[in-house]
């Protein structure tokens, strides 16, 4: 293992690539990685992935009898400098990771040897006299197979979780495989959205955290191992998503494959949608004393699995099989007027009121002369699940909703989407025509809704994008759009990028969905060896002894005749 040091911000005697280095973690990280420790029994292992090739792995001596605990306490040294701090630099044996606090509590995960390294970027007073820095912690494995691994964040960042790697609920986390991994809670500190009130934090968050924090980890490694990473891997679900696809975007030299979940990449978009979904059942919801709507009974959980069964009804069978999985969505035209109260009849339908304001949030938002603000949004299984509830509303029964969308949603618009921020508005007091083009500034650096990548596939950048059709914050119409329009811009772009559709499932895990699949191992296959992902094999953490093909859009899995639980009997149609 050879340390090499930095004087004056710069790295000496070592190559140095030549790049500049972005429910749910803040709510995302914390409680994805809580659910995935949950489900995952790994333990450290060489062939964890079958694409890690640990076999030619740059590692150091043992841990017994070994430089390695003291080259990871000289890091602490190494890597400080006018713009960088560095907190801790400690070897970890190997051994289970310990839960940071506040963290819900979960089987202990099996991490290998590595060294743990914290820190913060550019400290600094901002807006308000507040203090601002660009924390994160680094794992460096003492088996380390040659590669690096950004893992993103989630909700509103605003919190350094442990840097592991977990990509999916089931399969190996990064770490455990032999990646260098990084995270980092992209310039403020603290789950809300307050630091929307300093420009550069607002830049930080939306982007510029990314090549930051990516080109200190690329010092870390440097010094750490003696040679730079060889291959370089963005991953993450929902904000995480979002950033993934602002590094294809915006770093096209920074990272060689790409793994976005359910990216909020049209965040602005999704927040005004939110605005909207929240005021069109606020409409119907029964009143408290106080008069203040009680947003979680605009709809009872009877109404929802009522209107998920009906679309089941009317869709499950569209791609061969009647499964309580929508796999051909294209074909699904469901309209909620099925289910509307006839005279004289109350039970197995809707009141009026209540079909009007499901079309209503499903249409998207709209202003007053009928242009479209946020997407509309497909009709499938997973509507009836707690995980949809938890965004749009909630389980609150007071006046005082906890409905994401109501809580962090309304948050988010308030102090970082709209400018200048607005502290204090509520839900009812948005006005779609005067505030909902406010939020323009925020978009134009936030959003990742570019599809000029040239640069990053002309390097042999690979994305790799997966959504559920039953998000309720981020739609999958909506990246579905995305998609269509990045194929009539480059009509070989499946060569590079490939979207995923999972029916059933909710925001990043959970509902009746197979949403249980190894994306890391598949864009390593993709990226290190050209192995295009003509079908992602996937089970389901609700559906026991189901497996089925996740196919690249708009292919869709259809049963084709066999075991109706197994993924070999479907195709990619």
């Amino acid at each position: 293992m050879v340390l090499a040091s930095r004087a004056g911000g710069q790295m000496k005697n070592v190559y140095r690539m030549p790049v500049r280095l972005a429910m749910l973690a803040a709510l995302l990280g914390a409680q994805s990685l809580a659910h995935a420790l949950a489900d995952t029994a790994v333990t450290a292992s060489p062939t964890a992935s079958s694409t890690s090739d640990t076999s030619a792995a740059h590692a150091g001596q043992s841990p017994s009898g070994s430089s390695w605990p003291q080259n990871c306490a000289a890091l602490m040294q190494l890597l400080r400098s006018d713009r960088v701090t560095i907190t801790s630099s400690q070897p970890i044996e190997a051994g289970p990771l310990k839960p940071p606090p506040g963290m819900p509590p979960a089987p202990p995960l099996q991490l290998p040897a590595h060294c743990l390294l914290r820190g913060a970027l550019e400290h600094r007073t901002g807006a308000q006299g507040r203090a601002y820095e660009i924390g994160f912690e680094m794992r460096l494995p003492m088996e380390w197979n040659g590669r690096l691994l950004f893992q993103g964040g989630g909700g509103l960042d605003g919190t350094v979780n442990p840097a592991v790697g977990m990509v999916g609920r089931s399969s190996p986390p990064a770490l455990v495989r032999g990646f260098a991994v990084v995270s980092t809670d992209s310039g403020h500190q603290g789950l809300d959205a307050s630091f929307g009130f300093d420009q550069q934090a607002r830049l930080d968050f939306a982007y510029a955290s990314i090549g930051k924090v990516a080109d200190e980890a690329r010092h870390a490694i440097d010094a750490f191992y003696g040679q730079p990473a060889r291959y370089s891997y963005f991953a993450g679900c929902s904000n995480g998503g979002r950033e993934g696809m602002m590094a294809a975007e915006r770093f096209p030299d920074l990272f060689d494959g790409v793994i976005a979940g359910d990216p909020g990449f049209h965040l602005s978009a999704a927040a005004l949608g939110e605005m909207w979904d929240t005021q069109q059942f606020e409409r119907i919801a029964p009143r408290d004393a106080q008069g203040r709507p009680i947003l979680s009974q605009a709809l009872t959980a009877g109404d929802l699995q009522l209107l998920s069964r009906a679309v089941l009804r009317q869709c499950d069978a569209l791609d061969g099989l009647a499964d309580g999985m929508v796999n051909n969505i294209a074909a699904c035209h469901f309209d909620p007027s099925v289910l509307k109260c006839r005279a004289g009849h109350s039970q197995e339908c809707l009141k009026a009121s209540k079909v009007s304001a499901l079309q209503a949030v499903f249409a998207g938002a709209h202003d007053a002369a009928g242009r479209a603000l946020s997407p509309s949004w497909p009709y499938d299984a997973g509507i009836g699940e707690a995980g949809w509830r938890a965004w749009k509303l909630g389980t609150s029964e007071s006046g005082k909703p906890n409905a994401i969308n109501a809580t962090l949603g309304l948050n988010a618009v308030q102090d970082y989407f709209l400018t200048p921020p607005r502290p204090g508005l509520r839900v009812s007091e948005f006005n779609f025509n005067r505030d909902a083009p406010q939020l323009a500034q925020t978009a134009a650096i936030n959003d990742a809704t570019s599809t000029f990548l040239t640069s990053f596939a002309a390097r042999g950048g690979r994305l790799l994008i997966y959504q559920g059709l039953s998000d309720p914050v981020f739609s999958a119409n909506d990246i579905i759009g995305w998609y269509r329009s990045l194929l009539q811009q480059d009509g070989a772009a499946a060569r590079w990028a490939r979207l995923f559709l999972i029916p059933g499932m909710n925001h990043c895990i959970g509902g009746p969905a197979t949403d249980q699949f190894d994306a890391l191992t598949a864009i390593q296959a993709w990226t290190e060896h050209n192995q295009t992902p003509d079908r992602l094999l996937a089970s389901s953490g609700q559906l026991t002894g189901i497996t089925r093909p996740l196919c690249p859009w708009p292919r869709y899995a259809h049963y084709r005749g066999g075991d109706p639980h197994a993924a070999a009997s479907f195709e990619c149609r």
